[in-house]
């Protein structure tokens, strides 16, 4: 290698992003507790996060090509840490969803900017192994989130799983500033901000009506009247985006059937793996009775078994078409998620465990090939928008399942608590009911939810494994083999960058 100075500021920067889409999972019903948080507060403070990363992603990315990446990467750096402080210092729950978003706006600049920065720095068989290390410490991310929440959660508490990143981006900075030159894309580009107000406004109200719908019902009038203004967003951005010279993804693409299937692929796959993560560890900690870092540890599978199958089948599954890949990773989750339903009163943690590991499995095939495939279903120059759609997608999947499940758990536990002690049992709020209703009935009550939620986990992923099998057609996701997939957050599928 050249130098390590540069990949070692950039990859910092990528292991404080992606730590903390998961770090906060274990870290729930301690945040519940001491913040007095309903379940929609819980939903915010992961949706949050993800959501500002999606919905600004795109257009964080292209002014970065004419503003500076490097310029543009170490605001991302100082937003970021500003807001960690924030989240730390929260007083309440609005105060602690306001900085996560502050956090997501942070991170989409640094993300943005991570592949173009290493991109332009490396070369040849450098840049093969530039992209490596920085795969690598982006599983490594995703692996020890849980793990790591878990231990400063039962350890100094909930709040440093945020303060740790303060010194890390301290350092991040001070070795981006040193080592890594500025760099910029297309400079005459203009810049969308159109498009990326009307896609964020879109993201956000098909987010907040799905979290909506959780408290009020699908038919309530608040409920409907957000997701109109979602779809009248979509109207907008799909009207815009066929209009500017320089769109931030143009709505063609999805004339395709290998593009359009592979970011179905894209959404449904956050969603069906990651999402429900968050009330597995609510039921582990709240209802189970666990410590925050075994609760952790219960996912400890799914993060291993992912990281062997995407390190193994690498090697052994080159030259497969990455339609195959891809959809075939999709059912093996949707199997995991139908093998983690059954869950009773009597359930422990080792009954999620056969379902965790094929989960993992799933991710560990999905990983190295969506990227990949996204950029072989377009022209070559349309390789960027590509990337970053399916990026984009990925999170806004997250960010949809974490509302959506939220809103089958309660509806479930609904059926045999009342409304407002279901939404309280799954906001981490046990020990509060256990006066007022028998201990088996919480328990059966929480694992029915889990169940429902599992069924349109496994539904979604199976669903969404079938169409990618069948629109992204061997001849056009073979290419991908030569796009230098690389594995990122919670499994993030990016693409090497060329140029």
């Amino acid at each position: 290698m050249r130098t390590w100075g540069p990949l070692t500021a950039v990859c910092l920067g990528t292991f404080m992003l992606l730590l903390d889409v998961t770090i906060a999972v274990v870290a729930l019903p301690d945040m519940a507790r001491s913040l007095h948080a309903s379940l929609s507060d819980l939903q915010w403070v992961m949706d949050g996060y993800a959501l500002a990363l999606a919905a600004l992603l795109l257009g964080v990315g292209a002014a970065a090509d004419v503003l500076g990446r490097r310029r543009v990467h170490l605001v991302g750096i100082a937003v970021f840490a500003t807001a960690s402080l924030l989240c730390g210092a929260a007083s309440g729950p609005g105060m602690l969803v306001a900085a996560r978003g502050l956090q997501g706006l942070g991170a989409a600049a640094m993300f943005a900017t991570t592949l173009p920065l290493l991109g332009a720095l490396y070369r040849g068989r450098q840049r093969s192994v530039a992209l490596g290390v920085w795969g690598a410490v982006s599983g490594a991310a995703a692996a020890v989130g849980p793990v790591l929440g878990g231990l400063l959660t039962e350890g100094p508490g909930w709040r440093w799983i945020f303060y740790v990143n303060l010194p890390v981006s301290v350092v991040a900075v001070w070795l981006t500033v040193r080592v890594v030159p500025e760099s910029h894309g297309a400079r005459e580009r203009r810049l969308d901000w159109a498009g990326t107000v009307t896609f964020a406004a879109f993201a956000a109200a098909l987010t907040y009506g799905a979290v909506r719908a959780g408290a009020h019902g699908w038919g309530a009038a608040g409920t409907l009247a957000t997701f109109a203004v979602a779809l009248a967003a979509l109207a907008a951005f799909v009207a815009v985006e066929r209009r500017v010279r320089d769109p931030l993804l143009d709505p063609r693409l999805f004339l395709k059937p290998a593009f359009s299937g592979v970011m179905v692929g894209a959404l449904a796959f956050n969603a069906a793996a990651f999402s429900l993560m968050a009330y597995d560890s609510i039921w582990l900690q709240t209802v189970l009775g666990m410590s925050p870092v075994r609760g952790g540890l219960a996912f400890v599978w799914m993060s291993l078994s992912a990281f062997v199958v995407a390190a193994v089948g690498g090697r052994l599954l080159h030259g497969i078409p990455a339609g195959i890949t891809v959809g075939g990773g999709l059912l093996l989750i949707g199997v995991g998620q139908f093998g983690m339903t059954g869950l009773d009163a009597g359930s422990t943690a080792s009954a999620l465990a056969p379902g965790l590991i094929l989960v993992g499995v799933g991710t560990g095939l999905v990983t190295p090939g969506i990227a990949g495939a996204a950029l072989a279903s377009v022209e070559p120059q349309r390789a960027g928008m590509a990337g970053g759609a399916v990026n984009t997608f990925r999170q806004l999947g997250y960010a949809l399942g974490i509302a959506g499940y939220g809103t089958v758990v309660t509806h479930r536990m609904g059926e045999t608590l009342p409304r407002d002690a279901a939404h309280a049992l799954a906001g981490g709020a046990a020990g509060a009911l256990r006066g007022a209703f028998p201990e088996q009935a919480l328990r059966s009550a929480f694992a029915a939810g889990l169940d429902t939620a599992a069924v349109v986990a496994g539904v979604t992923a199976t669903v969404a494994g079938v169409l990618v099998i069948a629109l992204v057609r061997p001849s056009a996701a073979a290419r991908a083999t030569v796009s230098e997939p690389v594995a990122g957050p919670v499994g993030e599928g990016v693409a090497a960058p060329r140029g």
